[in-house]
C-alpha cells in the first residue's frame, strides 16, 4: 500500500513537471498568438487563391501553349494581341543576371572585410552606415537611375548604343539596393564561425587572406548562399526601379543595354492603366502574378534545400 502511494505520488509529481504553472493571463496570450499566426496563414491562402482564380480565367481565353510558346511576342495592350510570357521573363532574368554580377563580388567584399580585417570600433560603425542603403526607398533609387546612371553616366559613356531606358541601369541601382542584404548576411554568417577555426590555421602559417577565403568563407557557405538567394528573391520582386530605369518594351534579350520590361514592370503598367475587370488584360496580370509567385516558391525551396546541404554545425 506504501509503495502503491509512492507511486501515485511519484506520477503526480511527474505530471506536475511536464505541465508548468501559467499565470491567468498566458492563455490569453496564447490564444491571441494562436489566432495572429492563423490570421497570417488564411491571409495568405486567400491571397494564392484569388491570384490563381483569376490566373484560370485567363488561360479559359489563351491557352497555355500559347502563353509559353518562344515564337510569340508579348503583346497585351495593341492589336494584334500576342501573350509570349518569355519576353517579361528574359527581362526579370536580365535585370537579375546583371545585378548580382555587380553586387555579389561587392557584397563579398565588403563582408570579408567587416569580418576578418576591420577593427571592431570601424565595424560598429561601417555595418550600419551600409545598412542604411537598404532604408531608401525604391522610388528614390528608381529616379536616380534615370537622371543622373542613364544621363549623365551611360549615354554620354556609350552614345546611341544605349537607349535612355535600359537595364543597365536600373541594374546598377538593384545592386546598389540589394548590397546591404548580402554583405551584412554574408558578414553575420562569417562572424559566427568559431574562433578556434581561424588560430588553427594561423598556427599552420596560413595568411589573413588564405583564412579568410579558404577557412572562414567555406565554413559559412551556408550563411553566404542564403544572403545570396534572399537577394535574388528581392529583385525579382522589386517593380519601382525597373519600371521607371529599365522602360516597358518586352525584349527577349540579355544584353544590358537594351530597354526591357520585367513581369513585376508589367503588373504595375497593367494595375495603372485602363484594364477593365474581367478583360484578358485584367486577367494577364494575375497570370503573370501566378509565375511569378511560382517562381519565386521554387527559389525558396532551392535556397532551404541549398542551406541545409551545406549548413555546419560547430558546437
Amino acid at each position: 500500500m506504501a509503495l502503491a502511494n509512492t507511486t501515485d505520488s511519484t506520477g503526480l509529481s511527474h505530471q506536475m513537471r511536464k505541465r508548468p504553472f501559467r499565470r491567468p493571463g498566458e492563455n490569453l496570450i496564447m490564444v491571441a498568438l494562436v489566432l495572429c499566426a492563423a490570421v497570417s496563414i488564411a491571409t495568405t491562402f486567400a491571397i494564392v487563391f484569388v491570384l490563381f482564380a483569376d490566373a484560370i480565367g485567363f488561360f479559359r481565353e489563351v491557352s497555355f501553349w500559347h502563353f509559353f510558346n518562344f515564337a510569340n511576342d508579348w503583346q497585351t495592350l495593341f492589336d494584334p494581341r500576342s501573350f509570349g510570357v518569355w519576353e517579361l521573363v528574359a527581362g526579370t532574368v536580365n535585370v537579375t543576371l546583371w545585378s548580382m554580377v555587380i553586387a555579389l563580388p561587392l557584397g563579398l567584399a565588403a563582408a570579408i572585410y567587416l569580418s576578418e580585417y576591420a577593427h571592431p570600433q570601424t565595424r560598429r560603425f561601417l555595418k550600419p552606415l551600409l545598412e542604411l542603403l537598404a532604408g531608401v526607398p525604391t522610388v528614390v533609387y528608381a529616379y536616380f537611375a534615370l537622371t543622373f546612371i542613364s544621363d549623365d553616366i551611360l549615354l554620354p559613356l556609350f552614345g546611341e548604343n544605349i537607349s535612355f531606358f535600359n537595364s543597365l541601369s536600373a541594374s546598377v541601382m538593384l545592386a546598389v539596393m540589394i548590397l546591404p542584404t548580402i554583405a551584412s548576411v554574408s558578414e553575420d554568417a562569417m562572424a559566427s564561425v568559431p574562433r578556434d577555426l581561424r588560430e588553427a590555421a594561423y598556427g599552420l602559417g596560413a595568411t589573413r587572406l588564405e583564412v579568410a577565403f579558404r577557412v572562414v568563407f567555406p565554413a559559412a557557405i551556408s550563411g553566404i548562399m542564403a544572403a545570396i538567394l534572399l537577394a535574388i528573391a528581392r529583385v525579382i520582386g522589386e517593380t519601382m526601379i525597373v519600371a521607371v530605369a529599365a522602360g516597358s518594351t518586352p525584349n527577349l534579350t540579355l544584353w544590358p543595354h537594351e530597354s526591357i520590361q520585367t513581369m513585376t514592370g508589367y503588373m504595375l503598367q497593367v494595375a495603372l492603366g485602363d484594364a477593365a475587370r474581367g478583360t484578358t488584360d485584367y486577367t494577364s496580370l494575375f497570370a503573370v502574378g501566378a509565375l511569378l509567385f511560382v517562381m519565386t516558391f521554387a527559389l525558396n525551396v532551392a535556397a532551404q534545400i541549398i542551406v541545409r546541404r551545406f549548413r555546419e554545425a560547430y558546437e
